[in-house]
């Protein structure tokens, strides 16, 4: 008789593959084991609850329907059936170590949660990309909004590749090789003894993205840092003082021609690496000095570029943090996985394994509480729909 628990299987690429061996009820006292059910039932409604406000901010606030934040909407409904359907089949199936669904809601799970997992990892690739272009390509970005892009193309292509990176291999693979390897009370694709599937298909979903996102914010920082090196405390002054400001904000004087270029509009939204902004510099002219059209024009636009970077900042400080979020999470459990498979899963105990799983979904938690950290139309949009229900409360209450 074929002995389920005396077998170690090799460790699967993505967020839903666990095998308790022994189950957690052999390890733990029952005190231990209500504990983490409740631990499990609590991140699973901050999940939800979480990724629901972000939602529901979309839906009443028109100020956040703009190209960049329709990827965190992608982003949060993906998180969200995590929350609503992965979650909860996968506690009772962690504290017992046997699933009692039968096969076809197993494989329901299966899908729903490679799919969204590997989705969540794919929309916070095409948030750093967005982010890279707006930051880096602002002229042609701008130009094409409304024109060509269409962020819904965008979206669908990363539920499709999600979808055809593990679902045909979790729908049909005991079909093409014949037979089913997976036991009656076991939950798990069919192709957690291939290794070679495995590594292929954990490379798509964690390295490469990982290594872009880190390409991308590279690139980010890199080009705020050059537009800060090319601006100076000299060239505001000369550009409040005289004439010259027309060519120091990146403008021909009027009559003439300048050969314009993204260079020189990149050396133009710079700002001095001091405490001083370069908003402050160029918003006023210089004492002694009349105040000329020109130098009107050249304060308001000089304003106008000092904004636009440190609003680029700001951008590239939140992506860093919502990326080193989701490398922290998946870190572990993509380097465990490896490791498992390497050493055929008796070199990493089970239950450090499991911990490493939980820190997966633990991003699905976190990412709805890093948008109002770092957005501030966000946290508006947020305080409005809490106060309004609180207000709403209190008025039903008053009657």
């Amino acid at each position: 008789m074929h002995n389920i628990t005396a077998e170690i299987p090799h460790a699967a690429a993505t967020c839903n593959e666990t095998w308790l061996i022994p189950s957690p009820s052999s390890e733990f006292s029952l005190g231990v084991l209500v504990l983490l059910a409740l631990l499990m039932v609590l991140l699973c409604l901050v999940t939800i609850l979480g990724n629901i406000l972000v939602i529901l901010a979309f839906v009443m606030d028109k100020n956040l329907r703009h190209r960049s934040n329709y990827f965190f909407l992608n982003l949060a409904v993906s998180d969200f059936a995590v929350g609503v359907f992965c979650m909860p089949l996968y506690i009772p199936y962690s504290l017992t170590g046997k699933w009692h669904l039968g096969r076809g809601i197993c494989k329901l799970w299966l899908a729903m949660d490679y799919l969204l997992c590997t989705a969540s990892v794919f929309n916070i690739v095409l948030i750093s990309y967005d982010r890279f272009l707006s930051v880096t390509k602002a002229v042609s970005y701008r130009a094409q909004q409304g024109i060509t892009s269409n962020p819904a193309i965008e979206m669908v292509a990363i539920w499709v590749l999600a979808f055809l990176l593990y679902c045909p291999a979790i729908l049909f693979w005991e079909h093409v090789a014949g037979h089913s390897v997976v036991p009656v009370d076991q939950c798990h694709a069919e192709f957690f003894h291939n290794w070679y599937f495995l590594l292929c298909a954990s490379t798509l979903e964690f390295f490469v993205p990982l290594l872009l996102v880190t390409y991308f914010n590279m690139h980010i920082f890199h080009n705020i840092q050059r537009r800060q090196r090319r601006g100076s405390v000299q060239d505001c002054e000369s550009a409040r003082s005289s004439s010259l400001s027309w060519r120091f904000c990146g403008l021909p004087r009027p009559g003439a021609s300048s050969p314009s270029s993204e260079a020189e509009d990149s050396v133009s939204s710079s700002v001095r690496p001091k405490k001083e902004s370069l908003e402050t510099d160029c918003s006023s002219p210089s004492r002694g000095n009349s105040v000329t059209p020109e130098n009107d024009f050249s304060a308001s636009f000089c304003l106008k570029t000092g904004s636009k970077l440190q609003r680029d900042k700001k951008i590239a400080k939140s992506l860093a943090i919502i990326v080193c979020v989701f490398a922290i999470c998946w870190a572990p459990y993509s380097l465990l996985m490896i490791i498992r498979g390497a050493c055929q899963g008796t070199c990493v105990h089970n239950f450090l394994y499991e911990a490493t799983f939980w820190l997966l979904w633990l991003n699905s938690s976190l990412n709805p509480f890093l948008y109002p950290l770092c957005h501030v139309k966000f946290r508006m949009a947020f305080l409005k729909i809490l106060c309004r229900k609180k207000f709403a409360t209190l008025r039903s209450g008053s009657f």
